[in-house]
């Protein structure tokens, strides 16, 4: 396996992030042979809806993270967490389970002139936060699952969570207080389509 920084900055394009001419990211293109990465698919070298609109919503709404401590969740290319420290937050933990998202991550905050922290692994109880944001993660009904007992837990904690997502049909949208709405374009493709920023509240609603 190649070494990642080195192929991460060998392979991709500097570019500004779909949505956000804010941030830039180094992100996927014809010639990037991710292919030579192995069978993990490179998520986090293509944007996501979900993971856009948290980062614009944090952006046009800086006071939501001004001087606090937070987690961006599944942080694939990181924009998330750079979006919250171009903001104003205090503290960014970028966290996700793909070791070439992690270095993404740290090349992406680095190109943005901002410092973050982030790791490879998970999360199995709740974190020492103020915040977590996490853009894209119900896109599997057992990974959805396993999300909302941890937000659940969060909330419980007094850790505020928010999520965005395209509306995926593992969104628990029951437990989800929509916030904001934008039209965005998801996963590598050029067509918009409308995704929200959504608030996870700690009990069952009977009104989505």
């Amino acid at each position: 396996m190649p070494d990642i920084r080195d192929f991460i900055l060998k392979n991709l394009s500097l570019e500004s992030a779909p949505g956000l001419p804010e941030i830039v990211l180094y992100r996927a293109h014809a010639g990037s042979r991710l292919s030579r990465l192995g069978d993990t698919p490179p998520y986090w070298a293509y944007h996501w809806a979900g993971g856009t609109v948290l980062a614009r919503y944090v952006l046009d709404h800086p006071e939501i993270v001004r001087g606090k401590s937070l987690i961006d969740l599944g942080s694939g290319s990181g924009v998330v967490g750079i979006a919250a420290m171009k903001a104003g937050a205090k503290v960014v933990t970028a966290i996700d389970i793909d070791p070439y998202a992690t270095a993404a991550t740290l090349l992406n905050a680095q190109a943005n002139g901002v410092n973050l922290t982030a790791f490879t692994g998970g999360l199995t109880s709740s974190p020492q936060a103020d915040l977590v944001l996490a853009g894209d993660v119900f896109y599997d009904p057992v990974l959805a699952e396993k999300m909302s007992g941890f937000f659940s837990e969060c909330v419980a904690a007094g850790i505020e969570v928010l999520v965005g997502d395209m509306g995926r049909k593992p969104l628990p949208i029951e437990r989800l207080e929509p916030l904001a709405q934008y039209e965005v374009p998801d996963f590598g493709q050029a067509q918009m389509l409308k995704a929200k920023v959504f608030s996870f509240k700690g009990k069952w609603s009977q009104t989505p």
